[in-house]
């Protein structure tokens, strides 16, 4: 029996709706696929803009029962970890622009912008966190579905990629309408819904503008079903 796939958007700090969404997630499946194999799916970007990045890193640590738990880097977690292996003033100022503030709040860290922090950020983070942002993979490769944070630069194999393009691209994917090879599953630019197209799927609903945060039910067979957590627009409510 072929593994049902759930790949969920870009989260930014919102572990309010995450906690929500893998409820229901959690539900659907037992209703409607008991029995069979499923991957809950991150695409990346979880920290950043929302006030409880810290909490949905360790939620998405300790995963959900009864599935496997797979978790790509995206954009903004691959800032934070250049900000913690160097003290460089361009690289905080690049993730102090991408919502930093928020992620060392949640963690209890007080810099300003101008302001560097490595070993700070290092000590609030802690060994097993850092850790576990060290290992998230760049993509995942399941039936005819490639699952990336971005995307991919059309007309290379994956093994030809390079990690910028996996992490960042934008319109040479995006507006790109050949055929892959495989169906892109991607967040990073998001829009007020998914958007379906013969050549990827994106589930990068916006969360923090719109408040919904969206996960892909994809069985390998049909297309793609979605489930919503939907919330207040913004950076949500702060729980220690």
């Amino acid at each position: 029996m072929a593994c049902l796939y759930y790949a969920i958007g870009d989260v930014h700090g919102r572990d309010d709706l995450l906690e929500v969404l893998h409820e229901r997630i959690s539900a659907f499946h037992h209703m409607h696929y008991a029995g069979r194999p499923a991957t809950i799916l991150h695409i990346g970007d979880y920290i950043d803009r929302g006030a409880n990045s810290v909490a949905v890193i360790d939620r998405l640590m300790a995963g959900v029962a009864g599935f496997e738990m797979i978790c790509l880097k995206g954009n903004h977690e691959d800032m934070m970890l250049t900000c913690l292996d160097a003290n460089d003033r361009l690289a905080w100022d690049n993730w102090f622009r991408n919502g930093a503030g928020e992620t060392l709040g949640s963690l209890g860290v007080s810099l300003q912008p101008g302001e560097c922090g490595s070993a700070q950020l290092e000590q609030a983070l802690g060994a097993r966190r850092i850790s576990w942002l060290r290992s998230l993979p760049l993509y995942h490769r399941a039936q005819q579905h490639l699952y990336v944070h971005a995307g991919i630069v059309p007309g290379k194999s994956i093994g030809q990629q390079q990690e910028k393009d996996l992490l960042w691209i934008r319109d040479h994917f995006l507006d790109y309408e050949g055929d892959h090879g495989c169906r892109v599953v991607h967040g990073h630019t998001p829009a007020d819904q998914p958007v379906v197209r013969p050549n990827r799927i994106c589930v990068d609903t916006g969360v923090i503008s719109t408040g919904i945060l969206t996960a892909a039910v994809l069985d390998g067979v049909q297309e793609p079903l979605f489930l919503t957590a939907e919330g207040e627009p913004g950076k949500g409510p702060v729980r220690r």
